[in-house]
């Protein structure tokens, strides 16, 4: 790599490389069997999420806002599986560390893109039950198939917007001293400290995504399940308040699964110095794991998912006999 860094000139007004070297999961032993454990986990995702999206297809009682938002988060949940997984396998697996600078500057965009959707598919979700459960008379005027689509393709537009920005300033960046990315993919955060000109701008640009699709959500999240919370303690049948809270469980399993890691990781980080494996380990644990699990939990903990499941196996049980 100093063969490498050697030919670009630190007097340079501005460097742009040709290509990056992606340098993580260095000096991990047997780091070749979580390879594999990621080529299982993509694909569990990927059958799991289709198997999803299937049964929401093709049964019509749910063709609902609810079921509208749950297939968005599992076509979210694949493409950001399969924006990320199979790179990362090609990359390391196959020794194919480099990349250039404008193949880089594409993975960064949509493995954050969709990185931060995922974010955002929660939230979307939050609002569906915070609607059911605090004004469930209007629940059917407020959650139109109409208004999902529009606040989801709000929610695409809006994270594209800001993601590109975070890109594009990627591109006044100068690299005249490194190439050597220090994570698994090419991660905006690595990249921006690794320039030797002003990159105070994608350090701000970096707070404010980091503000606007991690913390602002986890706030609203945990907001609407307080509002929730007291919706249902003023309910009087026991059994009707738990039938409601069951309805809330996939989603509460999701939030856990998606934010905890992060903050675990992040928290740490600001109290101690997180060796880069083991940073590395556990972000991309964090970005791969919830993917293949969302959809298995809303499979197994909704009632709804299951019911259909049974119809269209009873269905194609009758048309077999």
């Amino acid at each position: 790599m100093s063969s490498l860094n050697s030919t670009v000139s630190p007097n340079a007004a501005f460097v742009r490389p040709q290509f990056f070297y992606i340098n993580g999961f260095s000096n991990i032993p047997h780091v070749k069997y979580y390879y594999i454990f990621l080529c299982f986990v993509y694909a569990v995702t990927m059958f799991a999420n289709i198997f999803i999206i299937f049964i929401i297809y093709t049964e019509k009682s749910l063709h609902t806002a609810k079921y509208a938002a749950v297939l968005n988060l599992a076509v979210v949940d694949m493409c950001g599986s399969t924006c990320l997984i199979p790179k990362l396998i090609h990359t390391f697996l196959f020794d194919s560390q480099f990349i250039t600078y404008e193949a880089c500057l594409g993975n960064m965009f949509f493995v954050h893109f969709f990185t931060f959707l995922q974010s955002l598919c929660l939230v979307v979700l939050t609002y569906d039950r915070f609607v059911a459960i605090c004004f469930p008379l209007r629940y059917h005027i407020i959650m139109t198939n109409t208004s999902i689509l529009m606040i989801i393709a709000c929610v695409w537009v809006f994270t594209a917007t800001l993601v590109i920005t975070l890109v594009l300033l990627i591109t006044r960046l100068s690299y005249c001293r490194s190439i050597v990315i220090e994570s698994y993919f090419c991660d905006h955060g690595p990249m921006y400290r690794m320039a030797c000109n002003d990159n105070f701008p994608s350090s701000i640009q970096a707070k404010i995504c980091i503000t606007v699709f991690t913390f602002i959500p986890f706030s609203l999240i945990v907001l609407s399940y307080v509002c929730i919370l007291s919706a249902l303690l003023k309910i009087a049948s026991g059994e009707e308040r738990l039938k409601a809270m069951k309805t809330c469980t996939p989603h509460f399993i999701l939030v856990i699964l998606y934010y905890v890691p992060f903050f675990i990781t992040y928290i740490a980080a600001l109290l101690s110095v997180i060796h880069p494996n083991t940073r590395i380990i556990c972000t991309s644990l964090s970005s791969t794991i919830p993917p293949m699990l969302n959809p298995i939990i809303y499979t197994l903990k909704t009632e709804e998912i299951v019911g259909a499941i049974r119809k269209l196996y009873k269905r194609n049980k009758i048309q077999l006999q």
